[in-house]
């Protein structure tokens, strides 16, 4: 069995997290699918010194944009580009999680 190269935890700033924490509470009351697990997760973050398992951080990126399509009519400019905000920082973790860690032996 072979190990993979790429990162399987994203650690994440406490305000990202905090902020993405309470977009995704809109986002599940808005009954929008998948947003339970991320929710339960970034709630529960201080417990884990906001490492999160790299799924969970695309799940929840993913969920804030739905969140903001569906929201994009009814909300303001400015609260729309939060949510946005947040889920592009999320899901600009996610990709530097896929790009596989760089060894000294190269250098």
């Amino acid at each position: 069995m072979t190990s993979s190269p790429f990162q399987r935890t994203i650690a994440l700033p406490a305000p990202v997290c905090e902020q993405a924490a309470q977009h995704l509470e809109q986002a599940a009351r808005r009954a929008i699918d998948g947003a339970a697990i991320p929710l339960k997760a970034f709630r529960a973050a201080a417990d884990n010194d906001f490492i999160f398992p790299v799924p969970v951080v695309e799940q929840a990126a993913s969920c804030l944009l739905v969140l903001a399509t569906e929201t994009a009519q009814t909300v303001r400019p400015s609260a729309l580009r939060a949510t946005i905000s947040v889920a592009l920082r999320l899901r600009d973790a996610v990709e530097l999680s896929h790009q596989p860690a760089l060894s000294s032996r190269f250098w």
